[in-house]
């Protein structure tokens, strides 16, 4: 090998150990930069002639493509659990532990408590302002848990706005970075600089909605939601968000865009359409997902539960039962019903044998056309139909043959509405026929009092006008002003009634303990269902219970997705991160290399000293 040679291949291998300590140095430098990826100097052993030489090649990047494909779903499931975690923990801290001061369940047994004291002693006053007290408590309680609810909803609008001007920023950066990858002409020092910026974007665009990566071969990266409605390709595809201002109860999703009461979430496309990304269920993932599943499912199953129990603690005391008159025909037996004053969301059920099997209809006064036709099974079993019994016993009586069948006779006289058996056929009973009404006056001889009224002190029917008014009806429950201006309301269903007769007492503690009452629908969430039925202590308990089990779900679930962010999270850094005792190590080998070059190359000029000197 000539001198020149020599001289040659020194100072190559000094370039490129000068090339290698650079990388180095970026290495130990971004060690703990978070989404760094170690960078190494590739080495070409090139043959010149007899003599083998050594250059810089490129720069390359440390990087796992379906590594990263599975660290990016990881990465939107996590956010997904992580947000929904967070609102159901707010939840149940909300509700209360059982048996916890200020607890939902605390406060009715409280009330519970107070009414069994007034049954013992209803003519001390200090008793019967207890129970004032008491029911003023629970009414606030249930109040102070509406608001936290739609509190909740309002926060979960709030960050979907924030989480769209997230999304933007990120997928507009996300565009600029791929047009610079774009372009080849670029140092391979400021290319991988802009890799790493491109895997950043990309892993913060899944936390907040589910994506799909497609790494293509210049390094640009386009996007898609898993549904397949494209992010970003070329350009970027934007989000955008309208909030509907302050959220109440009676402001709900609906799939009919135009009845939606909701802030509309929507995506302007690459090409230019407009998608509606709730209605069309495109996100399925992610923490922009959460949000509006906590809006427009968890949180709305937690409103109607708290108006089911609303609902129920306002009809146990204000609802009269009424039997039917027992009637008959040859052989047939059964009951008649007088229909007169069943009143808008009150009803009558019809309790029989049809086959040995024990059956209940139940028959809502619905006067809203839009709520009808009404026909389900409610969480007890019970059917229930909805009817406008404005229209009178003669309309009333053929929609309930037609629900009963052939084995039953239904008949009608004025307003009073009949059902017989089949007699001698001996496959059906009769067993009741009966009214539940409303009480319209606070001392008609009644026991049955409205101890609890709707807003504007109005009875709580439960009729089904517009939304219905069981709707929010948590919100707006209180207790009647006249027994706030006078408790003595609490014992005397007469003006002239002596108020040391518990009779009143003891029908209000009765009904609040045993009357039955049933959920209308069996699922509230996407997440999972629920089931309201029994007596009110029953549907406190299992809102509770529903609520602590889906919270106790959600955090179980966020926690083994950081579980296994923090699994994948530790492969990458082995796959990805910089070892400062190895860049260290290999610092020292550079070292030793450039100063063997250095050797060589002084060497070679002595050598080029002598042969001059000759």
């Amino acid at each position: 090998m000539s001198l020149s040679a020599s001289l040659s291949n020194a100072l190559s291998g000094m370039n490129v150990s000068q090339n290698s300590l650079e990388v180095l140095s970026r290495n130990v430098s971004n060690a703990g930069t978070p989404g760094y990826h170690r960078q190494s100097l590739s080495v070409i052993d090139t043959v010149a002639g007899s003599s083998t030489y050594a250059r810089s090649g490129s720069v390359e990047r440390a990087f796992n493509r379906s590594l990263q494909v599975y660290y990016t779903n990881a990465v939107s499931d996590a956010g997904y659990a992580q947000a929904r975690a967070q609102g159901l923990d707010r939840l149940q801290n909300y509700l209360g532990k059982p048996g916890e001061a200020g607890s939902l369940d605390t406060m009715f047994g409280s009330l519970q408590n107070a009414l069994q004291a007034l049954s013992t002693s209803p003519d001390n006053y200090a008793t019967r302002a207890t129970v004032v007290s008491q029911a003023q408590a629970m009414a606030t309680t249930l109040n102070s848990l509406t608001r936290d609810v739609q509190g909740l909803r309002q926060e979960a609008e709030t960050q979907m706005s924030a989480t769209v001007d997230q999304l933007n920023l990120a997928l507009t950066g996300l565009q600029r970075v791929n047009d610079r990858l774009g372009d080849l002409s670029g140092d391979s020092g400021s290319r991988t600089a802009l890799l790493d910026q491109r895997d950043r974007l990309v892993s913060q665009i899944s936390e907040l909605v589910d994506v799909r990566v497609d790494y293509r071969s210049d390094d640009t990266v386009s996007l898609m939601t898993r549904s397949g409605v494209g992010l970003i390709d070329g350009s970027a595809a934007t989000f955008s968000f309208a909030p509907t201002g302050a959220l109440s109860a009676e402001k709900l999703f609906n799939v009919d865009p135009n009845q939606s009461q909701l802030g509309k979430l929507q995506l302007t496309t690459i090409s230019g359409t407009k998608i509606d990304l709730v209605q069309q269920n495109v996100i399925q993932s992610g923490k922009l997902a959460a949000l509006v599943d906590l809006r427009d499912n968890t949180l709305v199953t937690a409103q109607n539960q708290l108006d089911e129990i609303a609902a129920s603690l306002a009809q146990a005391l204000s609802t009269l039962h009424t039997a039917g008159a027992p009637a008959n025909s040859g052989a047939q037996n059964g009951y008649a019903l007088d229909l007169t004053g069943i009143r808008p969301g009150n009803d009558f059920v019809l309790s029989y044998t049809q086959g040995g099997v024990g059956k209940s209809v139940k028959v809502v006064n619905v006067d809203n056309p839009a709520k009808l036709p009404l026909d389900y099974l409610d969480a007890n079993g019970t059917r229930v139909i909805g009817m406008n019994l404005a229209a009178g016993a003669a309309v009333v009586a053929p929609a309930l043959q037609s629900v009963l069948g052939s084995g039953f006779t239904v008949s009608s006289s004025g307003n009073t509405l009949t059902v017989l058996d089949d007699g001698v056929g001996n496959t059906t009973d009769v067993g009741s026929l009966t009214a539940r009404t409303t009480s319209t006056a606070l001392q008609d001889g009644t026991p049955a009092l409205n101890l609890f009224v709707d807003r504007g002190n109005l009875d709580f029917t439960n009729n089904y006008a517009e939304q219905g008014q069981k709707l929010g009806f948590a919100g707006r429950i209180s207790v009647n002003a006249a027994i706030l201006t006078d408790n003595a309301l609490l014992v005397k269903s007469l003006p002239t009634g002596s108020i040391g007769d518990p009779a009143r007492a003891d029908f209000l503690l009765d009904k609040l303990q045993t009357m039955s009452f049933a959920s209308a629908q069996g699922n509230g969430s996407a997440r999972g269902s629920y089931r309201l039925g029994g007596t009110i202590s029953d549907l406190v308990a299992q809102t509770m219970d529903y609520t602590g089990g889906a919270a106790a779900f959600a955090i179980s679930e966020d926690g083994t997705q950081q579980l296994a962010m923090e699994s994948l999270t530790q492969r990458l850094d082995s796959e990805y991160g910089v070892n400062v005792d190895e860049e260290m190590a290999r610092l020292m080998e550079l070292q030793n290399a450039y100063a063997a070059n250095s050797r060589v190359i002084a060497v070679v000029q002595e050598l080029m000293n002598r042969l001059m000197e000759i």
